[in-house]
């Protein structure tokens, strides 16, 4: 046994370290089955730098594809290109609207302790910007993703590199060629741009970019090649956080079974990761039991909810995984 397994299965023993490790276990045995796993990651993941574990898992090959928020599909390669010029601020919980302000003047977008220069923004944009009119004059249509990783094989970007690129999920992806899905890529920097663009008359219109439920259905026809028809395990779900980047990815099951009148395994296993009650209506896309009724787990799912800081938890899920 690994370290971190060795320290976990010693000492993580009840409540939500329990879960933990057991949720650990649980993805483990999914992989070995010759389970495949997608990972829904919502929140600020990858300014976090879950990257860094993340691409392990990726080029290991312990997940097989990912449904992420804009923002993380996007912020993984700005940190690529401009983590010297970030900056840090451990008071966070203490500034003052006077100190946002001082911020967002400097150009610094804040997440939490982390500011992000806006400089990468705009020089992400004018790459995307190329990539996007090249489409549009083609008449080529791809995902937010996949526009992206065609930056990322951009030969001359390399040399603007300020991170290790090992640490960069998004070049793990391209590299591995698992299917990135950003719903609601619209709520992102990049999507912003992308519409202001289009406004501007720098594109012709909106049609480049493939929409949402195009996305949903690709990841149907993924799930159809992968469920692995009692074979072994169907697909597994890991979840960081809530919101659009889980529920559009889950709903994949359900869809198939109920609106396409297929006979598909549910969904593996199930784990998320969140702080969220379900009390307050604000367990985004329904806590596990639930989402038996909506036909997304069967009762013999395994699932595990584990209610703590992803960005701690994660990592440390990941590692056992690896073996570390």
């Amino acid at each position: 046994m690994g370290a971190v397994q060795d320290f976990l299965e010693k000492h993580y023993r009840h409540f939500n370290a329990r879960e933990l490790v057991e949720a650990a276990r649980a993805y483990e045995a999914h992989i070995d089955a010759g389970g495949k796993m997608l990972l829904a990651m919502a929140g600020a993941a990858s300014t976090g730098e879950l990257g860094v574990i993340l691409a392990r898992m990726i080029r290991e090959g312990k997940v097989h594809a990912i449904s992420c928020t804009g923002a993380n599909l996007e912020e993984d390669v700005f940190n690529l290109v401009a983590k010297r010029d970030y900056e840090i601020v451990p008071s966070w919980r203490n500034l003052s609207a006077a100190d946002e302000q001082e911020l967002q003047e400097r150009g610094m977008n804040r997440v939490t302790d982390t500011c992000i220069p806006e400089t990468v923004m705009r020089h992400i944009e004018a790459r995307l910007l190329a990539t996007w009119q090249g489409a549009a004059e083609n008449g080529d249509r791809m995902t937010p993703a996949e526009f992206l990783l065609q930056v990322l094989r951009d030969p001359t970007l390399s040399q603007h590199y300020q991170s290790d690129p090992a640490h960069s999920w998004m070049l793990a992806a391209g590299e591995t060629g698992i299917p990135v899905f950003a719903p609601g890529w619209e709520d992102s920097t990049t999507g912003n741009m992308f519409a202001a663009n289009v406004m501007l008359g720098l594109l012709p219109d909106h049609q480049c970019v493939k929409t949402g439920t195009e996305q949903f259905q690709a990841l149907i026809e993924w799930y159809r090649a992968n469920h692995g028809a009692g074979a072994v395990p169907s697909v597994g779900f890991f979840q960081i956080g809530g919101g659009i980047a889980g529920d559009f990815a889950i709903c994949a099951v359900p869809s198939l079974i109920q609106d396409l009148k297929e006979d598909v395994p549910f969904w593996g296993y199930f784990c998320q990761i969140t702080d969220a009650r379900a009390s307050y209506g604000g367990y985004s896309g329904a806590p596990a039991n639930e989402k038996v009724t909506w036909g997304k787990l069967e009762p013999s799912t395994p699932r595990f909810e584990i209610n703590s800081d992803a960005s701690i938890v994660a990592p440390l899920i990941f590692s056992y995984v690896l073996g570390d």
